[in-house]
């Protein structure tokens, strides 16, 4: 027997795990990402779509998910220490910066997050 997950997006089903991250990365576009944020209890604001942006742009270029250290390290390479730093990325994320923008990007679930 097999639990299968998923939620409906513009008349479509879109398939999930059991924890709500997109089992296929291109189900995902933008549009999607208010209705999953809502689903993680976040108001977006641009800084949110910043860092959801900024984790779709490393899946793309590393072909995985990033780690709180390895998004920590990431952003602040890209938008220095103000940006790159753990507390800033969990106040936007307060259930876990990497796995709610991961999830907000349609990306899967970082390999070393619990």
């Amino acid at each position: 027997m097999t639990d299968n997950f998923s939620f409906e997006w513009q008349g479509q089903q879109i398939p999930v795990d059991k924890n709500g991250y997109l089992l296929n990365t291109k189900d995902w576009d933008e549009s999607m990402v208010p209705y999953l944020a809502r689903e993680e209890g976040i108001s977006l604001s641009e800084a949110h779509w910043e860092v959801v942006r900024f984790v779709r742009n490393f899946y793309l270029e590393y072909d995985t998910s990033p780690a709180i250290r390895a998004l920590v390290n990431a952003m602040k390479q890209t938008y220095g220490p103000e940006k790159g730093n753990s507390r800033y990325l969990q106040r936007l994320f307060p259930r876990g910066p990497a796995k709610q923008a991961t999830k907000l990007a349609g990306l899967p679930k970082p390999a070393k997050c619990l």
